[in-house]
Order: C-alpha cells, then sequence, then structure tokens
C-alpha cells in the first residue's frame, strides 16, 4: 500500500489537515515532472497542478513537499500558488464552470448568464454546491470574443452561450450524463483536467477541432481574396534601399 507522506522529507507541516493523499507515487511523479526541466524549479507550476490533481486543491502539504522537492521555502511556493487563479486553496467541486464576464462577454449576455446559474446552483462566486458536483467561478477574459458570451468547464470552452443553455448544461454534468464541448472535447473530471495539466497525457490531445469557424473567418477571407503578408525580405530589401 502506498505510503502517505506530509513532506518530502517528512517534517511537520504548519496547517496540515492530517488527511494528505499524496503518497510515494505522486512524489514520483513530481521528481519526473522536474526531471523535464534543465532547471528543476521550473517545474513547480506543473507540480502544482499534480497537487490539484490528487488533493483537490492546493493543500499545506502540496506546498510543502513542493517546496522540499525544488529547494524553496513554504512562502515562496504559496507566493506562486495565490499569484495564479487556476490554483485554488479551497476544495473545487467535480466540475469547475468559469463564466466570462469580462467586458466583451458582458455585454452579450455573460453577467445575465452567471447571474442564472448563481441563482439555479444557490451558490455565489467560487463557491461549491452542496453535492459537490459543481464549483461557480467568473472569470476574465478567455480570449475567446468571437464567441461570447463564453464559458469554461474544466477550461474547455462552450461558446455563444444563453442563460437557458448554460442551465442545462451544469444540469447535465450534475446528472453525471455526458457532456462535450462544441469544438469537441469530452469533459472528464477537474481533477482529470488538472493531470493533463500537469503534463501527463490521456490519450485525447486530438480530439475536436482546432479552431471554430469565427476563430478562422479572417484566414478564410485571406484566402479567398488572395490577400498575402508583406514578405520580410521585401521589407529589408526597402530599408537598404533608404
Amino acid at each position: 500500500m502506498a505510503e502517505n507522506h506530509a513532506t518530502a522529507t517528512d517534517k511537520p507541516v504548519p496547517y496540515s489537515t492530517g488527511d494528505s493523499k499524496i503518497t510515494d507515487a505522486t512524489i514520483a511523479e513530481m521528481r519526473e515532472l522536474m526531471a523535464r526541466y534543465p532547471q528543476a524549479q521550473s517545474a513547480l507550476l506543473p507540480m502544482l497542478h499534480l497537487v490539484q490533481s490528487v488533493e483537490g486543491r492546493v493543500t499545506p502539504e502540496g506546498i510543502e513537499i513542493c517546496a522540499d522537492l525544488l529547494g524553496l521555502t513554504g512562502a515562496e511556493v504559496s507566493a506562486v500558488a495565490t499569484f495564479y487563479t487556476m490554483y485554488k486553496r479551497r476544495p473545487v467541486g467535480d466540475y469547475h464552470v468559469g463564466v466570462c464576464t469580462n467586458t466583451l462577454c458582458a455585454v452579450m449576455g455573460g453577467d445575465l448568464i452567471f447571474d442564472r446559474l448563481k441563482q439555479h446552483l444557490d451558490v455565489g462566486n467560487d463557491e461549491t454546491t452542496e453535492d459537490g458536483k459543481i464549483t461557480l467561478e467568473h472569470l476574465e477574459c478567455n480570449a475567446a470574443c468571437d464567441y461570447a458570451p463564453v464559458m469554461m468547464v474544466n477550461w474547455e470552452f462552450f461558446d455563444d452561450m444563453t442563460p437557458e443553455s448554460a442551465t442545462k448544461l451544469v444540469d447535465d454534468l450534475r446528472e453525471g450524463n455526458e457532456v462535450k464541448s462544441p469544438r469537441g472535447a469530452t469533459i472528464c473530471t477537474w481533477r482529470e483536467a488538472e493531470r493533463v495539466l500537469a503534463g501527463f497525457t490521456d490519450g485525447r490531445a486530438d480530439e475536436g477541432p482546432t479552431g471554430g469557424k469565427a476563430t478562422l473567418a479572417g484566414l478564410r477571407l485571406a484566402r479567398e481574396r488572395n490577400w498575402t503578408a508583406p514578405g520580410g525580405s521585401s521589407n529589408a530589401d526597402a530599408q537598404k534601399e533608404d
């Protein structure tokens, strides 16, 4: 049976809950991530995702183990974990549902979607439903304004959403129905997605299209009209003539 660890060196952990799920196997995978980089400390971000895939959040134990392995202090690891919003200090549900409420998505209905879901799920921002299924969060720009308003489930895009389609989406997730992103990917659990973000493939990298019609509209128009970008060599030649 795999042994649980307080830290990589078994030192006491401040604020420990005493129920860490990090095992020898997890620590071995952290070392594997470290070996992928010329500087081991570069592995901190994927290591934190791996912690979340095991613990459901970034725990005190996860912070201290990362610090021990990388030769950092717990404060240095905490500074990183609290800087990036993808790292969570509270448990996340099976499905992290993010609603973009930045300018364009808000104007196109993102605020209405977020308000509807808060009421429908009976949760506030960054809160989890009582059944542990859904964690709801308003997100800043997802860089998908051509599909506004946009939502994400475990970081997979859902485009051109409405309050009605958003409600059906979360209901399907809670009922255990298979859900696919409009871009093709089948939705997995949040912990499974975090493992992929840590750098461990699930074999589904090519599932779904690489770009939708709206994203590729400019390229399609350029091809229809035979537009091309200026060549670098011609610009250089012009400068030489000057």
